[in-house]
């Protein structure tokens, strides 16, 4: 995000949703926010399909968030964000797999084609607003009008709109393209309902609660110490019964409710290069379930997403649905530039166990 750099990989930065006004949420505003349209960083190279169709269903997938996060003291990454996009189909949403989700990276030097040299105006839009508006990205590719992703598919009849593909040309054209074909009404309707709710991704740094912890690790020793005292007097099947209860999956899940506790709204946690909290004990990847960047680079931790953010997204929370525990995201650790094209990063979906779920949500 914005306001982390490499220099502290240990600091902990949170995300949270809040309201916007529409021109914050533009490409020009170098935003990190969740639903709406990408807000495409670099004007070309953009992803396009069957890049960005669920590896599973093949349907292109809608887009879910995307993070701003600059590295300081490389030139190359003096604007970067992180482009997460999820499949809709609720079926696709196996238990810790990831083949319904994609990541990509963009970047950009402080001086480049496509944005000015100072930093955007926080307090009035910027004079492209209308064109920043557009089907067309300011670099003149056409885009989807139902998801913003670069489409030159056009209407037959009004020649005016375009889709990524034939898919999202029937889902538009069903839903309000029939009635408002080669009227004036499509230029002013810019909602779908393809789209996630759109609000933007605010930061603010963890808190550390050191003095907490270190009751914490005095408490557990004397648990310990009184635990070997008593040991011996204890019976095999009692030793058996208090293991069943304290087993490594629930230590894990307990200490991921208890770091979210002080902050019970946040989204996105961003460290690059620490750790994600996980959810479970299961599931938990090694380096080599993490491969390595397409420049032969190894990939380090960035940012992960929240179960919480499941409560702002409008889904279906019973049955088969878009879910998850936690989506952590690997990137490039050089952060390897390719001519301004977007890069595809690692993601690693990590879901909780029955009982684990039941206790998480809704927050």
């Amino acid at each position: 995000m914005s306001s982390t750099n490499s220099s502290s990989p240990a600091e902990v930065v949170l995300g949270f949703l809040e309201e916007a006004e529409p021109w914050r949420l533009l490409s020009p505003q170098f935003p990190s926010k969740v639903g709406g349209k990408p807000a495409w960083l670099s004007q070309t190279g953009l992803p396009t399909l069957p890049g960005l169709e669920c590896e599973k269903c093949h349907q292109p997938m809608a887009f879910l968030l995307q993070v701003y996060a600059p590295i300081s003291g490389h030139d190359n990454c003096f604007h970067r964000t992180l482009f997460l996009f999820c499949c809709k189909t609720r079926e696709c949403y196996a238990t810790n797999d990831n083949q319904c989700m994609k990541v990509f990276r963009s970047q950009l030097p402080r001086r480049n084609e496509f944005y000015p040299y100072d930093p955007p105006s926080d307090d009035e839009p910027p004079s492209n607003y209308k064109q920043a508006q557009s089907v067309l990205s300011p670099s003149g590719v056409k885009l989807c009008w139902v998801c913003g992703c670069p489409g030159a598919k056009a209407c037959s009849r009004c020649h005016s709109v375009t889709y990524c593909g034939k898919h999202h040309q029937t889902l538009h054209w069903k839903h309000s393209h029939k009635k408002e074909c080669g009227s004036q009404e499509t230029s002013r309707v810019r909602t779908s309902q393809f789209l996630f709710p759109e609000s933007e991704l605010v930061t603010e740094p963890e808190e550390e609660e050191e003095e907490e912890e270190e009751e914490e690790d005095k408490e557990t020793k004397d648990v310990e110490l009184e635990d070997e005292r008593t040991a011996s007097d204890l019976r095999e099947t009692d030793l058996e019964e208090m293991a069943m209860h304290e087993t490594e999956d629930n230590k894990v899940f307990q200490r991921f409710k208890k770091k979210t506790a002080p902050y019970p709204h946040q989204v996105v946690r961003y460290t690059r290069g620490g750790s994600p909290l996980w959810v479970s004990a299961k599931h938990i990847p090694s380096d080599q379930d993490i491969p390595p960047c397409t420049c032969g680079a190894k990939r380090t931790f960035e940012f992960q997403v929240m179960p919480q953010l499941l409560n702002s997204l409008s889904v279906d929370s019973t049955g088969a649905s878009i879910d998850w525990g936690t989506l952590a995201v690997y990137t490039c650790t050089n952060s390897c530039n390719h001519d301004n094209q977007y890069c595809l990063e690692f993601i690693w979906k990590q879901d909780f166990s029955s009982d684990e779920h039941s206790q998480i949500k809704p927050i």
